[in-house]
C-alpha cells in the first residue's frame, strides 16, 4: 500500500470522526445515512472531485459574510470540517455587488461552493458537512454533458455564394440556411420537404431585431471578434472603456467586456484546447449580423442597420471543462444582473440521469434552480415581465429530455430534419415543448447541407447537428418577438411569453407514419413520435401574430379549400356571413393563390406555396343581409387574419375543409 493511498485512509477517518464530533447532536442524528438523505440535494454519481456545494443557515451566512477569511469562520464545526477536508476555498456562490437586497431575501447569499483535495472521497466529505446543524444542503458538482455535435468547417468555394433576387438579405450563404426557408432542394437532403422551416422570412418585412433585446448564450465562449458577429456583441461599456485588469463597473467582474468564462474565471476564450466552436455556432443562429454582404444570416440579426438583438457570452464550458453547478449558476445570475431578458442553453445533463422533476429539485432547490428563478423573475425588458430560458432537449435519441431542460418551467427544444421529420439523435416525449430544425447529415452519403450552417471562430463557418442547433431558432425567434413587442408597446407576461412560444406551431404528426432511414443506416418508427416532439415545429410567423393578436388561419398548399371564419370569432360557433373582400397582390403572391371565389359567404382559394400574410376579410355581424337604405339588417364589420401555407395542414371540422389526412396544431 502506497503512502497516498494511507494518507487518503487516514483522511477519510479523520473526515468520519469529525462528522460525529463537531456540531452533531448523536440523539437526533442516529445516523450518517440519515442525515444525507435529509441533506443532500443529489449524488455523487457523475460529479466532479474536489468540489461540492452548500446552503448554510441564515446566522453561519452573516458569521461567514463577516469572517476575514471565510475558512475560518469562527463557526466551529464547519472551521473543523473545512480543515479536515483540506479545503482551499470556502467562497459565496452569488455575487452580491449587484442586486444584493432582492438577492438576500431570496437567500441567495447562503450559497457556499467549497473546494478541497480530489483524492477525498466526494460521499464522505458530503455526508461531515451534511452532519453541521448550520449546513442545510449539500450538492455534489455534477458534470455538464459535453456537446457531442461534429461541426464541419465549410470550404468556402465549394459553396454558392450569390445572391439570390428573392432572398431578402445580401448575406452570400443566407441561400443555405434552410432552416429559415426550406425550398425542398433535393441536393440539401435526399427527401427534403418544402416548408420544413420556421417560416422566417415573412417575419423579416416585420422586425428583425432590436439592439435592446438580450439573448445570453451559456455555452463555450462567442468569439467576439468574428466579423460577422461582431456588431450584434453584447459590449460592457465600463470594461470596454476602462483599464486592463481592473473592475471598473465594479460588479465582481474585471474585464467582462462581451461577457465572462466562468469556468476559468476570466474572460471570454474559444481557442483552449479542446473548444469546439459550439457556443460560437449557436450565437450565429441568434444574431449572426444581416444584411452585411458577409456569410450567413441571424435568426435576429437585424438589417445591417446596427439593429440586431445583442448576444451576451456567458461561458460555462471552457477547453473541455466545465464551470461545474456554482460556475453555471453565477453565469445564470450574471446574464440577468447584466441586462438579458433571453436565457440560450445548449447544454445540459444526459437524459435520464436524472428522474424527474422532484429529483432536480429535490423538494427544496438545487444552486443552478435557485438561479433560473432569479433569472425568471428578473425583468430586463420593458415588453417581458421576467425572463425566459429555452434549453437543447437533448442527442441522446431517448423518450425523455435532459435536465435542466426537462423541468417544467423551462423550454426544451427537440429537432427535425430538413424532411420535416424528427431526427435521429433528438430526445423526445417527457419534458419536450417544441420542436426546431435542428439538421441531419443525408443518409448514407454523410453529406452536410442538411445539418445547420453557422459561425465558427476565427471568421470561419460550418455545418452541425443537434438539438443544440435548434434551440437557438427558438431563442432568435423570442428575440424577434419581444423586439415587435417593443415597437408596439406591448407587455407580455412570462407564462404568457411562454405559452406563445410553444403554441404558435405547425403541425408534424400528419407525416409521423411509416419508418426513415437514418444517417447511421439503422431506421426509426416514426409512429413512435406522434404527439412526442412536443406541441408542434415553431413558427416565427405565428409567433409574431399571437404577439399582435392576430388569429391564424392555417390553409394546405396545392388543394383547393374553403375559408369560413366563423371559427376564429367570438367563442368559434358564431354563425355569420363573409362579405367579398379583396385580397392584396402582396398575400397573393406571397402564398401563390389561385382560383379565387365567393361562395355563399365563404371563400374559396387555393394555396400553390408555402407562405404567410395578413388579410382582412369582411363580415356581417348580424344576419345575413347589411342593413342600410331599404334594409335594416347587420352591421358591416371585418377583422385581419393572418393566412399561413404550409405542408401537412389540415383543419378542424367547421373551420376549413380540405382532404387533406393530416393535422394541425
Amino acid at each position: 500500500m502506497n503512502k497516498t493511498h494511507l494518507f487518503l485512509l487516514a483522511l477519510v477517518g479523520l473526515v468520519a470522526v469529525s462528522c460525529v464530533t463537531n456540531g452533531v447532536d448523536e440523539a437526533q442524528t442516529p445516523t450518517m445515512e440519515a442525515v444525507a438523505a435529509k441533506k443532500l440535494v443529489n449524488t455523487a454519481d457523475n460529479a466532479q472531485n474536489g468540489q461540492l456545494v452548500i446552503y448554510v443557515s441564515e446566522s453561519a451566512a452573516e458569521q461567514l459574510a463577516l469572517a476575514e477569511v471565510a475558512t475560518r469562520s469562527g463557526i466551529v464545526a464547519l472551521d473543523e470540517a473545512v480543515a479536515t477536508l483540506g479545503a482551499h476555498e470556502l467562497k459565496p456562490v452569488f455575487n452580491m455587488n449587484v442586486n444584493a437586497d432582492v438577492k438576500r431575501a431570496r437567500g441567495m447569499h447562503r450559497w457556499y461552493n467549497i473546494s478541497f483535495s480530489e483524492e477525498v472521497d466526494l460521499n464522505v466529505a458530503a455526508q461531515c458537512l451534511a452532519a453541521i446543524s448550520d449546513v442545510e444542503r449539500v450538492q455534489f458538482s455534477a458534470k455538464i454533458e459535453m456537446p457531442k455535435e461534429e461541426i464541419k468547417p465549410v470550404d468556402l468555394s465549394e459553396l454558392t455564394t450569390t445572391r439570390s433576387e428573392d432572398l431578402p438579405f445580401d448575406d452570400p450563404m443566407l441561400a443555405q440556411q434552410w432552416h429559415y426557408r426550406n425550398l425542398g432542394l433535393k441536393e440539401t437532403y435526399p427527401t427534403a420537404k418544402e416548408g420544413a422551416d420556421i417560416n422566417l422570412f415573412p417575419v423579416w418585412k416585420i422586425t428583425a431585431g432590436r439592439r435592446d433585446v438580450i439573448v445570453a448564450v451559456v455555452d463555450e465562449g462567442v468569439c467576439y471578434e468574428h466579423v460577422d458577429l461582431v456588431d450584434n456583441m453584447w459590449v460592457n461599456e465600463a470594461e470596454a472603456n476602462g483599464a486592463e485588469g481592473v473592475d471598473d463597473d465594479e460588479n465582481g467582474y474585471v474585464d467582462d467586456i462581451h461577457g465572462y468564462n466562468f469556468a476559468h474565471n476570466g474572460r471570454v476564450t474559444w481557442t483552449r484546447t479542446g473548444d469546439t466552436g459550439h457556443g460560437t455556432h449557436v450565437a450565429g443562429t441568434v444574431a449572426a449580423v444581416n444584411n452585411n454582404g458577409i456569410g450567413v444570416s441571424g435568426v435576429a440579426g437585424g438589417t445591417g442597420n446596427g439593429d440586431g438583438v445583442r448576444i451576451m457570452s456567458c461561458q460555462i464550458l471552457s477547453g473541455g471543462k466545465d464551470a461545474g453547478p456554482a460556475g453555471t449558476a453565477k453565469a445564470v445570475e450574471y446574464a440577468a444582473d447584466m441586462g438579458a431578458c433571453i436565457l440560450q442553453n445548449s447544454w445540459g445533463f444526459g437524459a435520464g440521469q436524472i428522474a424527474n422533476d422532484a429529483a432536480f429539485a429535490n423538494g427544496q432547490t438545487s444552486v443552478e434552480l435557485e438561479a433560473f428563478h432569479y433569472f425568471m423573475e428578473t425583468q430586463n425588458s420593458p415588453a417581458l415581465e421576467g425572463g425566459v430560458i429555452i434549453f437543447a432537449a437533448g442527442n441522446d435519441g431517448k423518450a425523455v429530455a435532459g435536465y435542466p431542460a426537462a423541468y417544467n418551467e423551462l423550454i426544451a427544444v427537440t429537432a427535425i430534419a430538413p424532411d420535416g421529420l424528427p431526427t435521429y439523435y433528438t430526445c423526445y416525449d417527457r419534458g419536450c415543448n417544441v420542436a426546431a430544425p435542428g439538421g441531419e447529415y443525408a443518409p448514407t452519403t454523410w453529406a452536410e447541407p442538411g445539418c445547420v450552417l453557422s459561425t465558427l471562430p476565427n471568421n470561419k463557418y460550418g455545418y452541425s447537428q443537434g438539438t443544440s442547433m435548434a434551440c437557438p431558432h427558438v431563442s432568435g425567434i423570442a428575440a424577434l418577438a419581444l423586439s415587435y413587442a417593443l415597437d408596439n408597446n406591448i407587455v407580455l407576461t412570462l407564462p404568457e411569453f411562454k405559452d406563445i412560444l410553444v403554441s404558435s406551431v405547425n403541425d408534424l404528426n400528419a407525416s409521423l407514419t411509416g419508418f426513415k432511414t437514418n444517417v447511421s443506416g439503422g431506421t426509426l418508427n416514426l409512429a413512435s413520435y406522434n404527439n412526442k416532439m412536443g406541441t408542434g415545429l415553431i413558427d416565427a410567423y405565428r409567433v409574431l401574430m399571437a404577439v399582435r393578436g392576430t388569429k391564424a388561419i392555417p390553409l394546405p398548399v396545392g388543394e383547393e379549400t374553403l375559408v369560413d371564419i366563423s371559427a376564429y370569432l367570438g367563442d368559434g360557433n358564431l354563425t355569420i356571413k363573409m362579405v367579398e373582400s379583396e385580397l392584396s397582390e402582396e398575400a397573393i403572391d406571397a402564398l401563390g393563390i389561385e382560383n379565387i371565389k365567393w361562395l355563399g359567404g365563404k371563400l374559396m382559394l387555393t394555396c400553390t406555396k408555402p407562405g404567410s400574410a395578413l388579410v382582412t376579410l369582411k363580415y356581417i355581424a348580424g344576419g345575413n343581409n347589411q342593413g342600410g337604405g331599404q334594409i335594416t339588417g347587420g352591421m358591416s364589420a371585418q377583422q385581419e387574419f393572418a393566412f399561413i401555407a404550409r405542408p401537412n395542414v389540415t383543419v378542424d371540422e367547421g373551420t376549413l375543409e380540405s382532404n387533406n389526412p393530416g393535422g394541425w396544431l
